[in-house]
């Protein structure tokens, strides 16, 4: 089935008027309404229209296009190469409905929520797009706004409601949307497959792949007036030099990317982790934390560090966020509090000590951080 233009076609075909430039992609073309009106215009050098349906195919090589359009079936981005200066899409959008006809649904049904075509496209059309290109996409309040909004902050893209109109019982949106801030810096990098992983206070990281591995990108939270991120970028080249932290591979203004720590963070760990194990996990982070003693820098947050230590292969120490030079750092002193605030956890492991025991040691190393202070440390969780 074509799907035939409606309301929302003609909406969308007067932001392709005001938007689209250069070469074109429109996906889901369809009747082909936005691929002509794209087509139409000077500013815009080619258009190459895309659809699943054999039948919309068929259809569009029986006329007689503009010259600028060529025709091609996929599945999405299945079959697409290259980028393209502005890509259009007016997906099916609408919650299924058991009610609509079969060939209705596969031209109107954007899953069983709505979104669901959606998000998958805009899952792949960072990889598409120029480094200033601009998506123009339509969808319903039925479609789930707050998901669509979501999805575009979890790829790092901004957006902006270019149209706007209500019919029956519901509203259509269309978006302008085009990489953020990070993104932009990023494509130069060519790094890909660009996703959030989590929001801090400060900070936003997303993973990516660069070079055919993954790595992780933390990026500064713009409206916010503190700025940490280019700080403890510093601080990461100074503690790779002895090796701690993942290593850094590059930086630019209010973001760095780094390598990604496979791993569980270690409260994940100690939950199903065997004694032994548990053993080689703790030694290993009070060694990096003499370490860091050494250096006279305290990382902070080692007395609760569930987000600061992922174990997998290795342990590697994670978010110097608030690391700092300090005449007389704690990161030993903060860890055996950690191992005192896991003490039951502990036990279960038969993993059983006195708490004065490791309070009298991280005193006695909190007044005279020595070599053998140290050593009488990890002797007791050796002993443990």
């Amino acid at each position: 089935m074509i799907y035939e233009p409606a309301e929302d076609s003609y909406l969308l075909s007067e932001q392709v008027k005001k938007h689209a430039f250069g070469s074109v992609l429109d996906m889901g073309t369809g009747s082909g309404i936005q691929a002509t009106t794209a087509a139409s215009l000077r500013k815009v050098k080619s258009v190459l229209a895309v659809d699943v349906s054999d039948e919309v195919i068929i259809f569009f090589k029986k006329q007689k296009l503009n010259k600028k359009i060529k025709i091609k079936k996929s599945n999405l981005f299945q079959s697409i190469k290259g980028r393209f200066n502005t890509i259009i899409f007016n997906p099916p959008y609408l919650p299924f409905d058991k009610r609509e006809p079969f060939d209705s649904q596969l031209a109107t049904t954007g899953g069983k929520h709505g979104y669901e075509i959606l998000v998958r496209f805009l899952l792949d059309i960072n990889e598409h797009l120029t480094k200033n290109g601009t998506g123009l996409i339509l969808f319903s309040s039925l479609t789930n706004k707050q998901k669509i909004d979501e999805t575009l902050e979890a790829i790092g893209y901004d957006f902006e409601i270019v149209a706007e109109k209500k019919i029956s019982f519901e509203n259509l949106y269309i978006y302008k949307i085009k990489r953020n801030w990070l993104l932009q810096q990023l494509f130069d990098k060519k790094v890909t497959q660009i996703h959030k992983l989590m929001k801090g206070h400060r900070g936003i990281i997303f993973t990516g792949m660069y070079k055919g591995k993954k790595i992780a990108i933390k990026a500064q939270r713009l409206e916010l007036n503190i700025r940490t991120v280019d700080r403890e970028a510093g601080m990461i080249a100074k503690v790779n030099k002895k090796g701690i932290a993942p290593k850094l591979l590059f930086k630019g203004k209010n973001y760095f990317a780094y390598g990604f720590a496979e791993g569980e963070f270690i409260r994940d760990f100690l939950k199903h982790s065997k004694k032994a194990e548990t053993k080689r996990v703790l030694l290993e982070t009070l060694r990096q934390c003499r370490v860091l003693d050494i250096m006279k820098i305290t990382k902070e947050e080692m007395h609760n560090p569930y987000k600061h230590v992922i174990v997998g292969k290795a342990v590697t120490l994670v978010d110097f966020e608030r690391a700092h030079y300090d005449p007389a750092p704690k990161n030993i002193t903060q860890f055996c509090q950690y191992i005192l605030r896991n003490h039951q956890l502990l036990a279960a492991k038969r993993m059983h000590f006195k708490k004065e025991d490791v309070i009298k040691l991280a005193r006695h190393y909190k007044n005279n951080q020595t070599v053998e202070n140290y050593k009488k440390i990890t002797s007791f969780v050796s002993a443990l």
